[in-house]
């Protein structure tokens, strides 16, 4: 049943909708993919990208319409995303899978505690 069609376009779905939020629909399609369909996590992370490309791109594109978003001041922050992106695709094949799935899983704690507890300071 989740390996079905509707279970993926009811996935995609939510996902896309999170990711169009700034939430990080992807971690959660990772974890999906994975825990729910049991895909190795090599492929889970590749699958992960291609799904992120067009989301990405559709709320960008969509934000910059708005006028919500200004490249030139972002053009050095992508810059180094795709340099540690890449840099970092190269270290994660070097990386047993295990300490991965850890790390991974922290990085899930940490960022579900910093929501849960971050206030954002009122402007005095």
């Amino acid at each position: 049943m989740l390996g079905s069609w509707p279970a993926a376009v009811f996935v995609g779905t939510v996902l896309g909708f999170l990711s169009g939020l700034g939430i990080g629909g992807g971690s959660l399609l990772i974890l999906w993919l994975t825990l729910a369909l049991g895909l190795e996590q090599e492929a889970a992370r590749g699958i992960n990208l291609l799904f992120f490309l067009p989301a990405a791109f559709s709320a960008s594109l969509l934000r910059w319409r708005r006028g919500d978003l200004r490249l030139r001041p972002l053009l050095p922050a992508i810059a180094a995303g795709c340099a540690a992106a890449a840099v970092f695709t190269w270290v994660g094949k070097s990386i047993e899978l295990d300490l991965m799935r850890k790390l991974f899983g922290a990085l899930l704690i940490l960022t579900g505690l910093r929501e849960l507890c971050w206030r954002p300071k009122s402007p005095q």
